[in-house]
């Protein structure tokens, strides 16, 4: 990766004997490597066993975990937060569970709509939940930094799964939920 990055530096025009540049293809593959790390990752891994017996049956909300990912048609970074609910049915995930879970899928080359659905069904999937939801709300570089250049749009997404799909009423809560601390 490294050699590749120096490709592309140079590429581009600039001196890689600049003093500023001598390291960077090693700190940019490094960097890259880093925010890439969840395709080094598994669900199994992140999970590791941190399912709890509960006897909750009412919602739980996670709501703020920051995202960094990049798209995978610019590979340019976006960045925002992600709320995941759930209702259990007999186990709860340890809390850092589910923010680990939003990492292991951002941290990979993604659409927002993908990972928005990817968090959702793995919840549901490792909790056995009766219903997910899963809002993610970002800011593009591919759209503030090229293209049409919008700085102040952000992009909304939500996956709705079990309950929080079929009950308006489960649908409303979680809604109400995150409007409460706004």
């Amino acid at each position: 990766m490294e050699e590749n990055w120096a490709k592309i530096i140079e590429s581009i025009g600039e001196d890689l004997e600049r003093p500023g540049l001598v390291d960077t293809p090693r700190r940019a593959a490094k960097a890259f490597a880093f925010l890439t790390g969840g395709y080094q990752q598994s669900v199994e891994d992140v999970v590791n066993d941190a399912l709890f017996p509960s006897d909750s049956s009412e919602m739980i909300l996670v709501q703020d975990v920051e995202l960094y990912s990049l798209c995978e048609h610019h590979i340019l970074p976006f960045i925002g937060k992600c709320h995941v609910a759930y209702i259990p049915t007999g186990k709860v995930l340890g809390l850092s569970k589910v923010a680990r879970i939003v990492d292991l899928f951002a941290r990979r080359l993604q659409i927002q709509e993908s990972l928005t659905s990817q968090i959702a069904e793995t919840i549901m999937e490792v909790t056995d939940a009766q219903g997910v939801g899963v809002i993610i709300e970002a800011q593009h570089m591919c759209m503030m930094m090229r293209g049409v250049e919008k700085q102040n749009s952000l992009m909304k997404t939500s996956a709705m799964l079990g309950t929080f799909r079929s009950e308006q009423k489960t649908r409303d809560e979680f809604l109400a939920l995150l409007q409460m601390k706004r």
